[in-house]
This record gives structure tokens, sequence and C-alpha cells, in this order.
């Protein structure tokens, strides 16, 4: 981790410039522009809706739109810059042939690209605690650490995915269905709670109730999710009782991560 906050100061006005051509060149032929941005979260929020309406999902006292958005909010940024980030080596494959520099700032650059995006669905946020009066409490100072810890696991997949896309091109492929997968298993559609009442309470997988929530914790966007849910709707600190399990899982990945793409980096050129 240390290394890549090396990597990022010292290339910083390289990370400036590529972060700079990736927006233009998303949105310069795009006649909707940034409207595409704001269209997913909202009509994922919307078809969620309707399936709520068939199944009954319990949210106490926030409404279901914002708390749904909210869950949404850290989902796509993660998505966005996951997807972005595991092409980006390929995506980049002229610079990568014509001219040295550390290849960690592709990835690097793609989270950084989707943090306008997150800046525009922040705003929208903003108006639906508005409308339906919700006030942010202290805790929403949580929030900035939440979406760094989410950069992090972004970071972790997309440098070791990258590295991996380079010499077989199938991981992009299925990378989309292996992120499809992984919404379900997150508390977007659903909250934490009602998976907590489920496995914890009620035991509905009888003596392997418990082993499965810890299962399903360990995904790091469950402790994400949640927390934000948490600090910003119910004004309470996120649970790290749910945290924890994911956040040791990202602290052994990452450096791993991170070796296997400087391994192959030194090969890129030669086989991209």
């Amino acid at each position: 981790m240390v290394r890549i906050v090396k990597d990022l100061y010292e290339y910083r006005e390289l990370l400036a410039v590529l972060a700079w051509k990736n927006v233009i060149v998303r949105y310069k032929q795009a006649y909707l522009g940034l409207v595409w941005t704001i269209l997913k979260p909202v009509l994922l929020v919307l078809i969620f809706s309707i399936v709520r309406s068939f199944v009954g999902i319990e949210t106490g006292s926030v409404p279901y739109v914002v708390l749904t958005f909210g869950a949404l909010i850290p989902w796509v940024f993660f998505q966005e810059s996951t997807s972005e980030g595991v092409n980006s080596v390929v995506s980049n494959a002229v610079l990568v042939k014509k001219i040295y520099f550390p290849r960690v700032i592709f990835p690097l650059t793609a989270v950084l690209t989707k943090v306008v995006e997150l800046f525009i669905n922040f705003i929208i946020l903003a108006v639906l605690m508005a409308i339906y009066h919700i006030t942010p409490t202290v805790h929403a100072l949580w929030v900035p650490l939440i979406i760094l810890y989410t950069v992090v696991v972004a970071l972790c997949i997309s440098m070791a995915g990258a590295a991996m896309n380079v010499y077989y091109r199938d991981v992009a492929t299925a990378l989309p269905v292996v992120l499809s997968l992984f919404m379900y298993l997150s508390p977007i559609i659903y909250p934490l709670a009602m998976v907590k009442k489920t496995l914890l309470e009620n035991q509905a997988a009888g003596k392997w109730s418990e082993t499965l929530f810890t299962l399903y914790t360990i995904n790091p966007l469950v402790g994400i999710i949640d927390g934000f849910q948490k600090a910003m709707f119910y004004g309470v600190a996120p649970d790290f009782g749910v945290i924890w399990q994911g956040l040791i899982l990202v602290t052994v990945a990452l450096p791993i991560s991170y070796f296997i793409f400087k391994r192959a980096e030194a090969y890129f050129a030669d086989v991209i």
C-alpha cells in the first residue's frame, strides 16, 4: 500500500492527465453525457422497488428508495472502478509499448476517474435525503473512510485482474458476470438487518446459520454498504463486527494483488 501511495505521488501529474483523458473519452461521444451516470442507479432503484412490492422488505424508519440508493452509491463506484481497472492495461496498449512508467498508474486512474461519477451520485442522494427529511449526523464523517475502503477493495481486484487480463482476455469477459452475482450477495436489494434476522435470530439454516453469516460478511461490500447506510441514514457508527472479516481479507489480498501485478508488469509490452 505504501508503494502504491508513493507511485501515486511521484506520477500525480500523469495520473491527473490520464484520468481527465478517460473522462473526456467516456463522455465526448455520448449524447446524454453524464445523464447516463444518473440513470444507472435511478433505474436500478426503480427495478428494486418493483421487486420489493411483490416480496416485501422491511427497512425501518428509512424509506426503501433512500436506503437502496445509498447502497448503490458504493456498489456502483466499486463495480465501475473494478471493470475499468481490469481493462485498464489492455485499453492503454499503445502507452504500454511506447514509454515506461509504473503500470499500476492504469488501475489507479480507472478508480480516480469514477470519483467524478461518485460525486454526482452524492448530489442525488443529498436531494433524496432532503425530500424525505433525513438529516445526517456527525457519524456521516465515517463516509470518507468507507469510500477509501471501497477504493482499496476495487484496487485489490483491479491490479490482479488487469495483470491476468493481459494474458487471458476471458477475465474481462467473465468479470461482469461475477460482479452481477456479488450484487445479489451484498445487502443492496435487501438490508443486512434482514440477513441477520433470518440467519442469527431465526436460525433459518440450523447449525450452519452462524457459519453462513460469517461467510456472507467476508464479502467486503457487505460491511461497506451496511456501514455507509448506518452512517448516513441511521446516525450511528458502522458495525465493525460486520466489517472486520472483509477488512482482514482485503489486508491480506492487497499486497498479493500488487505482487501479481508487478511480476507480470515486466512482460506487458511483449504480450499485449
